[in-house]
């Protein structure tokens, strides 16, 4: 794969190279007027720190060589970053949703901020030149993973949660079907007569 466009060096974090500060997503990022969205800016803190995470791993990986699996083992490793107390099956307080005492148990990343971080590395992988069919962090396992710890999670907190409830749509009634009566004005003011069902 070419890496360089116009005589200057475009790192390919897929095949190993450091994107660095001088990644093309900064430098079209630098290029534009306005300064990234909130989103955007994190998405690519994300992005940077998952290819950090490539770099330091051992042995060292290759974006191009990343599965789930490697993701799975990403989102576990950030647990220890974590501020969300998930209380162990043993622990008195499992399952209570405001614990009376401080207990022991484990912080965690949340479940939301989880979900939250896999749809943007979801994006950047994509943006970054990742084809969709090969994408780890869209993966099946990520899915499951993410999915069990949600699941746990809320066992662990005593709150489960719940589908949003789908909207039905009520059949319409046709408009031949209602009956509608407009009532004579009084005379007193310009209201033209009155709608009745």
């Amino acid at each position: 794969m070419d890496s360089t466009i116009s005589g200057l060096h475009r790192p390919d974090p897929f095949h190993g190279d450091d994107p660095g500060p001088s990644s093309s997503t900064a430098n079209a990022n630098a290029a534009s007027s306005s300064q990234p969205s909130r989103y955007e800016s994190q998405k690519r803190r994300d992005w940077n720190t998952f290819l950090q995470y490539l770099k330091n791993h051992k042995p060292p990986l290759t974006l191009s060589r990343c599965s789930g699996a490697h993701v799975i083992e990403f989102l576990k490793y950030l647990d220890q970053f974590g501020k969300t107390k998930v209380h162990a099956a043993a622990c008195p307080y499992f399952g209570l949703p405001n614990p009376p005492a401080p207990c022991a148990c484990p912080l965690k990343q949340a479940w939301g901020s989880l979900d939250a971080l896999i749809g943007r590395l979801r994006a950047a992988y994509e943006e970054n030149g990742g084809r969709p069919d090969s994408n780890p962090f869209a993966a099946r396992a990520v899915r499951i993973y993410l999915r069990e710890v949600k699941e746990g999670q809320a066992k662990a907190r005593g709150i489960p949660y719940e589908k949003k409830k789908r909207k039905r749509n009520l059949p319409s009634v046709p408009a031949t079907a209602v009956n509608v009566t407009v009532a004579p004005s009084t005379g007193h003011g310009g209201d033209g007569g009155k709608v009745v069902p």
